[in-house]
């Protein structure tokens, strides 16, 4: 039986025919053009296809330098109003391992792409808060496994997702154990740094234990802020729970889910930013002036003659840094003193954390006459790097070849921008229209050699030698 979009209905008019037929546009008639089948059922569908044009030259380069200085302004619109951030941040990254993660809708999968993206999240997440704690979870088989220990050293955590690439994502995810086990790593924070979740969840369910709304009540008592990013659509346990622990900000910021590999990307980014900080209200006296001020060490680094043992790892290293309190050695910064506890960072990593708080300015689009004015020296060059500023881009060296051709000075060998302006470009003049017309036969003929008896006047013309008689006399025969 042929499949049809329409119903059968025995012995029925054609008026009930017609009352049962839908239409968007009131069209009674059962037959619709491609078009309107692909306005009706793709109009949410952006065709990025219809974006390229292509250029004067047949490529498409313009195109995507089109796509780059929009990405450009993208982020210089960023808002630069200073306000306070917590730039000592410990944030868990709860990774979605379930069947879920299997399928194809981002490419290559779910995921490959999120344990892709998670290696490029903390390289981004270190660079731009040097001081702070990162910890990885996973979900898979109900349970929540750990992948990575809560430590400032990017390089630990990114061979532990390395190793996930030969693992295979199965079961079903648990989301309440993984948050339990993600405030326990976040219960011993200071409280003078930021304590954050990030839920990267691929699946529509969570098979819990117990009931996860205790949970969700133990993480606001904790004060932990939950950001979630979905790849697979809304989940209404996920919206509860931005909600209860981000009251002071909107539900929409926080939650989102992912619409194609590039957002899916751009939605991780964005966590690399510190977060703002809201004023909450001191349980005590000593819980106010605690948080005031901060010890940290400044150690220099030390190299031994001979190896010893490391108090962060136990190996024998013969570099390190000696705590300034203790003098106890660690292996790399910033980090914790295993010894005294003390919060030891190079200077470097403090100044690049400030950067959040006191945010530059904006670039503002100026003309090319303001650019290139040669009123103050200042003006021409990078305040910064003192590199001069390139030229008009649109600036052409006509004026330049055409006195060259008045003066008998031509090029050659023009310049052109590619092969395909080198076709179309106009061909060198031919001899024959510089001589008499009596003389046009020799037009094929070239100048002997300065070293040959030669007889005859000559001219020069685009630095060949010409000659404007007939008669000469030479030790070379030529052909006529």
């Amino acid at each position: 039986m042929v499949e049809s979009d329409q119903e059968y209905a025995p012995d029925a008019s054609d008026d009930d025919i017609d009352a049962h037929r839908v239409s968007k546009r009131g069209n009674s008639s059962g037959k619709r053009s491609g078009k309107d089948i692909i306005t009706d059922g793709f109009n949410e569908v952006r065709r990025t296809w219809e974006d390229v044009e292509e250029g004067e030259d047949g490529t498409i380069t313009k195109t995507i330098d089109s796509l780059l200085q929009q990405g450009k302004r993208k982020r210089t619109l960023k808002d630069t109003t200073p306000l306070q951030r917590g730039i000592i941040r410990h944030l868990i990254v709860v990774i979605d391992l379930s069947a879920a993660m299997t399928e194809k809708d981002l490419r290559p999968t779910r995921y490959l792409l999120t344990i892709r993206y998670c290696e490029e999240f903390v390289t981004e997440f270190f660079e731009q808060n040097p001081i702070s704690q990162l910890g990885i979870l996973g979900m898979q088989d109900g349970l929540a496994v750990r992948v990575s220990d809560m430590s400032g050293n990017p390089s630990d955590h990114i061979s532990n997702l390395q190793a996930l690439r030969k693992e295979e994502p199965k079961g079903q995810p648990s989301l309440q154990n993984a948050l339990d086990m993600a405030r326990a790593a976040l219960f011993h924070a200071p409280s003078h740094g930021t304590r954050e979740i990030l839920l990267l969840f691929g699946s529509l369910l969570s098979s819990d234990p117990g009931d996860i709304h205790t949970t969700i009540a133990s993480l606001v008592a904790s004060h932990i802020n939950t950001t979630v990013i979905g790849l697979s659509a809304q989940v209404a346990i996920c919206l509860t729970l931005v909600k209860r622990t981000n009251p002071h900000s909107n539900p929409q910021k926080h939650y989102n889910v992912a619409l194609d590999e590039v957002n899916y990307r751009e939605l991780i980014m964005r966590l690399a930013i510190p977060p703002e900080a809201h004023t909450q209200q001191a349980t005590s006296v000593e819980d106010s002036n605690a948080s005031s001020l901060l010890m940290m060490g400044f150690p220099s680094r030390v190299t031994d003659p001979k190896p010893s043992l490391c108090a962060c790892h136990s190996r024998p290293t013969t570099g390190g840094y000696l705590c300034s309190r203790c003098s106890s050695k660690v292996c790399s910064l910033p980090t914790t003193c295993p010894a005294c506890s003390l919060t030891l960072i190079l200077s470097t990593h403090l100044a690049r954390s400030y950067h959040h708080l006191f945010p530059l300015q904006n670039w503002k689009t100026v003309s090319w006459s303001r650019a290139t004015s040669t009123t103050h020296r200042h003006k021409t060059l990078c305040f910064g790097c003192q590199t001069p500023f390139p030229t008009h881009p649109t600036t052409t060296t006509t004026t330049t070849t055409t006195k060259q051709v008045l003066k008998g000075k031509l090029p050659t060998k023009p310049a052109f921008s590619d092969a395909r302006n080198a076709e179309s470009a106009p061909a060198e003049p031919s001899m024959a229209f510089l001589k008499r017309p009596e003389e046009q036969d020799m037009s094929s003929m070239r100048a002997p050699k300065r070293n040959e008896d030669q007889t005859g006047e000559g001219k020069e013309w685009a630095g060949k030698r010409v000659l404007t008689k007939r008669t000469f006399k030479t030790s070379r025969q030529y052909p006529t």
